[in-house]
């Protein structure tokens, strides 16, 4: 063995192998990454579509998938709805500041119920959180912003949405567009 080999109780070989095991993941997490890239543009291509995409098999898609599942990667599968056509064309942004500072930040919970909150994000800033919003009219965002205030005693600030450009775009290419 020469000077240049293996680090001092490292078995001989065992760089080579680890080498190749990172070549190995690495092309696992390529594979795994396109397929995650092409189901957030279209939940619901098939398997055959994804191996076609790929290069693998149909159970090969099927198996990764499955394990992207099961280890939290993909969350669920859902459909984009016009909002405009179901009645609610109004969207909104209402970031929300606790009253009572010493009080218990329970906003989120506290606001659970209301079904025109579509998503609630915690933020650093001077408000605590941000929720979107859909409505159908004006007059309904202010009856919203009235039970908001109430149910988490806290003070909103609101900010309407006049266009939407581009809604939900997949971003797990983001990086790889740059390189």
């Amino acid at each position: 063995m020469s000077a240049a080999g293996p680090p001092a109780g490292t078995a001989p070989g065992a760089t080579t192998i680890r080498t190749s095991l990172t070549r190995v993941t690495s092309e696992l997490e390529a594979t795994d990454r396109r397929i995650l890239e092409l189901l957030a543009e279209d939940g619901r291509m098939s398997f055959t579509h994804l191996g076609k995409a790929t290069g693998l098999s149909t159970s090969a898609v099927h198996q990764r998938v499955k394990r992207l599942e099961a280890r939290g990667l993909i969350l669920g599968y859902g459909a984009t709805v016009n909002h405009d056509a179901v009645g609610l064309p109004l969207t909104a942004f209402i970031s929300i500041r606790a009253i009572d500072p010493s009080q218990p930040d329970d906003s989120p919970e506290r606001l659970r119920h209301l079904p025109e909150i579509e998503s609630c994000w915690s933020v650093a800033g001077e408000e605590s959180y941000i929720l979107k919003i859909r409505v159908a009219t004006p007059a309904a965002l202010e009856d919203l912003l009235a039970r908001v205030r109430a149910a988490a005693n806290v003070s909103t600030r609101t900010t309407i949405v006049l266009s939407t450009y581009y809604e939900n775009r997949p971003v797990l290419g983001a990086g790889a567009a740059e390189a």
